[in-house]
């Protein structure tokens, strides 16, 4: 697989809260020059970005993020803003109480709302794979699917693991054929890159591929 292939399927990454403007605009002049899917920022910095960047690179932005327990209704305010700002991806989390609780109709329901609210814009859905048993990731195959979400995302980069193998293959078993799969955090050589996209995994969240794809050593996510 070319470094050009590769490329094509990172959102190339940045959500620490101490992120800088000077550290965004690094990513976005990297994710121009090295054709990424994506940049993906904090909300705010959206609109900074596409006023300097327009277009490309493509802005994604978190949703509920990290912890997913925000309620719906500020969920589809950030959801309108982010895309009033310019985003044209939006990566929500779920709210893993209410998997928990087996409230999966509310699952439901949050998501296919924020779907409609993206109306034409891609949407991503995290559910945060490190928290849930396999039974929950299957049932989320499935609400994810039934919802209409153009993605299952594994993982925030900021719970307790990220990314595996194992997750990507059983997503690849339980969701539609609609729904694309994105890996997050844990990405560390290009072996995993190349693992995961083998595996099933369309996009790839990582602050790493530049320095991974050039010989160096992956930053953390």
């Amino acid at each position: 697989m070319t470094d050009r292939e590769i490329f094509s399927r990172i959102d190339h990454t940045l959500l620490k809260t101490v992120s800088s403007w000077e550290e965004i605009k690094i990513l976005c002049d990297e994710a121009v020059k090295f054709k990424t899917a994506a940049v993906c920022i904090p909300p705010s910095y959206v609109k900074p970005v596409y006023e300097q960047y327009g277009n490309e690179p493509v802005i994604a932005t978190v949703i509920g993020f990290p912890l997913g327990y925000n309620v719906t209704a500020v969920k589809v305010l950030e959801t309108e803003n982010a895309i009033k700002d310019g985003a044209a991806e939006i990566d929500m989390v779920i709210n893993i109480g209410d998997v928990k609780n087996g409230y999966f109709d509310r699952v439901l329901a949050e998501i296919k709302l924020l779907k409609k609210t993206c109306s034409d814009k891609i949407l991503k859905v995290i559910i945060e794979t490190c928290y849930l048993t396999e039974d929950e990731k299957i049932r989320l195959c499935g609400i994810v699917t039934e919802a209409g979400a153009d993605y299952i995302k594994t993982s925030t980069g900021f719970g307790t693991a990220g990314a595996t193998l194992a997750d990507v293959e059983l997503f690849k078993k339980h969701i539609g054929s609609q729904v694309k799969i994105k890996a997050a955090g844990g990405v560390k050589t290009r072996e995993d890159l190349e693992a995961f996209i083998a595996a099933g995994a369309d996009r790839i969240g990582t602050s790493s591929a530049v320095k991974i794809l050039s010989g160096g050593v992956a930053a953390q996510y």
